[in-house]
């Protein structure tokens, strides 16, 4: 046995430690990993309390810590370099052989060097953890609905270059890997500051629309509210008069509009498939085998297949090895049309994006060495913005960009107002993201179609939730025009 092997060589503590390892193969890498951490307790009672906690598989036992690596550190002799952070290595050595990311663990309470505390030395007891299960949505209850007032049907009027003329504000994110403190990162730079008792800075209430379905409606014509990061306020919020780049002429196929309204036809969301219920039942959200699907597109046009993500953690990157199921890889991907400053682009794109499904959330990670650009009506309507806000992600940070458990209660809220409230909400399960280049009234680019290279994620399990409860409802009567 290769474990046998490499013991062999190892003071009986390694020994041990790693045979109550539960990650199969990888023998050397968990022997550096041990031998790293034994050498980092040698000079407390760390060693003892970590022995004692493996083998009694037991919470109730002491924080087990070590200098909190810096952001974007590596471990002693390479350990930490592409495995993640020590408290995620160690519970995945001794806990969870198949554990992704920190975004899977939650501290338990009585641990006070939780990695969450941000204190000079963090726990990695593997038993001062816990996994975050995905929590269980309730069910939508509907009534069938079987006609419009005629206010109620301009949202099938709106041509396609009116929903392509709203230009978004921009946002700048600099949370670190701790996404619990992301809230407290964010304030709006547009007007002057506000702060809670607890002196986190508070969007202004004039920033929020009074509900979901005004404000995305909204986004049709009005630009959102421009927010910042602190200490990191931008330039003008707002654009000069007609400093506007013309629309599109044609949106890429499944391209969402600048307002978010879906231009593919052939999606699942069709109206046409949409029949009426009889009575109320209850609707269910069911967890789709892809949870995402991931288009490319270089300006406005798409290249290549779409990737469907079936693992919680992919990265999409600029590299040219082949996909596979964790890796979306755009460098192998060719387009004739290609111009130079896609090119440029395309050669700083790097390690890209990472995205984890943990929990019912969704994070992006930005692991390039240039900002990512998100646009998430969710995330926006989280922190109050407007939802066509664009948030920058800088290198080494990351944001929670959808929550399932959120989306419910925006889903629930809106069936009581109605087919088209409902509707609108299709446009929060499509999330766009750029490389390298942001757009918005900050910058010289003005539509996501603008910038070089972007990918547009749509959720699948949102959206087919969606798709049942509409169809629960029952489809409108919708009025000729240039949209149908």
């Amino acid at each position: 046995m290769m474990t046998s092997m490499l013991s062999s060589f190892n003071p009986p503590i390694v020994k041990r430690l790693l045979g109550w390892k539960k990650a199969e193969g990888e023998d050397k890498w968990s022997e550096k990993a041990v031998k790293s951490l034994v050498k980092k307790l040698k000079k407390s009672a760390g060693l003892d309390e970590l022995e004692k906690a493996i083998t009694t598989q037991s919470c109730n036992t002491k924080c087990i810590t070590i200098p909190r690596p810096s952001p974007g550190g590596v471990g002693d002799n390479g350990v930490q370099r592409g495995k993640g952070l020590p408290h995620v290595i160690y519970c995945r050595l001794w806990r969870w052989p198949d554990l992704q990311s920190h975004h899977e663990l939650r501290a338990i309470e009585h641990c006070e060097y939780a990695f969450t505390q941000k204190r000079d030395e963090v726990c990695v007891n593997p038993y001062h953890y816990q996994r975050i299960q995905s929590p269980e949505l309730p069910p939508i209850y509907v009534t069938p609905r079987h006609s419009l007032s005629g206010d109620e049907t301009t949202l099938y009027n709106t041509s396609v270059e009116e929903l392509s003329a709203s230009v978004p504000e921009n946002a700048s994110f600099h949370a670190t890997l701790n996404h619990q403190q992301q809230q407290q990162q964010l304030q709006p730079h547009q007007q002057p500051q506000q702060h809670n008792q607890h002196g986190i800075p508070q969007s202004p209430q004039q920033q929020q629309p009074n509900n979901l379905y005004q404000g995305m409606q909204s986004m049709q014509a009005t630009s959102p509210a421009s927010v910042g990061s602190l200490g990191s306020v931008q330039g003008s919020p707002h654009p000069a008069p007609g400093s506007m780049d013309p629309p599109a002429d044609t949106p890429p196929p499944g391209y969402i509009s600048e307002d978010g309204d879906n231009m593919d036809h052939n999606d699942n969301m069709s109206l046409s498939r949409l029949s009426p219920s009889p009575d109320a039942q209850p609707v269910m959200y069911c967890e789709p085998a892809f949870w995402c699907s991931i288009s490319y597109y270089e300006l406005n046009t798409r290249v290549g297949e779409t990737f469907h993500a079936s693992q919680p953690s992919i990265t999409v990157d600029g590299f040219t090895d082949p996909s596979n199921s964790e890796r979306f890889c755009l460098g192998l991907l060719s387009n004739v049309n290609r111009n130079t400053v896609v090119e440029q682009t395309r050669r700083h794109i790097g390690k890209g994006v990472r995205l984890y499904y943990i929990g019912g959330e969704v994070f992006a990670e930005c692991l390039s060495d240039s900002s990512i650009f998100v646009q998430s009506p969710n995330c926006n309507q989280r922190y109050g913005w407007h939802p066509a806000t664009v948030c920058k992600i800088p290198p080494g940070c990351n944001l929670k960009i959808f929550n399932n458990q959120e989306f419910a209660a925006l889903l629930s809220q809106s069936v009581s107002q109605g087919f088209e409230a409902v509707y609108q909400l299709t446009r929060m399960c499509t999330i766009r993201m750029s490389f390298v280049k942001g757009w918005g009234a900050e910058y010289r680019r003005q539509t996501v179609t603008s910038t070089p290279c972007w990918i547009e994620l749509h959720l699948n399990g949102p959206l087919q939730w969606l798709d049942r409860v509409l169809t629960q409802m029952g489809s409108p009567r919708l009025p000729c025009s240039s949209m149908s």
